[in-house]
């Protein structure tokens, strides 16, 4: 049985009085490829470009948008549901570490417990008018990834990986994932391409040659995106001022995403 192919799989219902537009997915079948990074620059280019964003982090076991955005808040709840956390840009999220009362408490919940959190961060979360609402997704295929690509309106996918052909065979089986759901690649990220030494200029592919090209090829993936690997940027990351990298690859990115996604609106 193909659980991918399962009938009758129940669509959760967002929050009465809220509208979102799109959701994108950004996911890889791999942890430590960069993907909570990813999803924080996209929405923040985004928001750049004048398009109302969220963010919802859908990692429950490993959040880390919280700490992105440079928010320690908690959350806390009104007479009309959970009121998102707004990072310095004015991006609304949520994150399983607002929820905590200590960041690095482990999350030791099973399956049904984890659909259910993303159930309340659809359905109970005061989201407001979104024109676009990124959910940073844990890695793998497992209960969490098919709750949201079955239960939430996801429209798009943003795929992440590494130059590593290990990586790669991995990721592979997110976008056989994606294909089988009949979901729509909106793009590939190929994070920490290479390292530009900033002594002598010279580039340095520590992860070996890039196969962006040949795994877009391969899947029929139309937008691309090669990150270096670069220390300033993880700096920024670290102090929670992700927002404010303006990155002329992410840019570029964006702007293919926003016409891919929107020509067929």
């Amino acid at each position: 049985m193909n659980p991918t192919k399962s009938a009758g799989v129940p669509k959760f219902v967002l929050h009465q009085g809220s509208t979102v537009k799109k959701v994108i997915a950004v996911t890889s079948g791999k942890g430590g490829v960069g993907k909570s990074t990813v999803t924080a620059l996209l929405a923040s280019h985004m928001k750049a470009k004048g398009l109302r964003v969220g963010v919802m982090d859908a990692d429950i076991t490993g959040p880390s948008i919280a700490k992105l955005f440079g928010v320690e808040q908690q959350l806390f709840a009104s007479e009309n549901g959970w009121v998102p956390l707004v990072s310095k840009t004015g991006i609304p999220f949520v994150s399983m570490n607002a929820l905590l009362e200590e960041p690095d408490a482990p999350v030791l919940w099973r399956g049904p417990l984890l659909g259910g959190i993303i159930k309340q961060f659809w359905g109970e979360v005061e989201w407001g008018n979104l024109d676009v609402l990124f959910l940073d997704m844990p890695p793998g295929t497992g209960d969490v990834a098919l709750t949201v690509f079955q239960s939430l309106p996801v429209a798009g996918v943003v795929l992440v990986t590494t130059p590593q052909s290990l990586v790669d065979m991995i990721v592979g089986k997110s976008i056989r994932m994606v294909q089988d759901l009949h979901l729509p690649i909106l793009g590939l990220v190929e994070n920490m391409a290479a390292f530009l030494c900033p002594d002598c200029g010279t580039s340095h592919r520590i992860f070996g040659p890039s196969h962006v090209e040949e795994l877009a090829k391969k899947y029929s993936i139309s937008a691309t995106v090669t990150l270096p690997l670069q220390p300033e940027w993880t700096a920024w990351c670290d102090s929670g001022d992700v927002e404010f990298l303006d990155i002329p690859q992410v840019e570029a990115f964006v702007e293919q995403l926003i016409e891919g996604f929107y020509e067929n609106k």
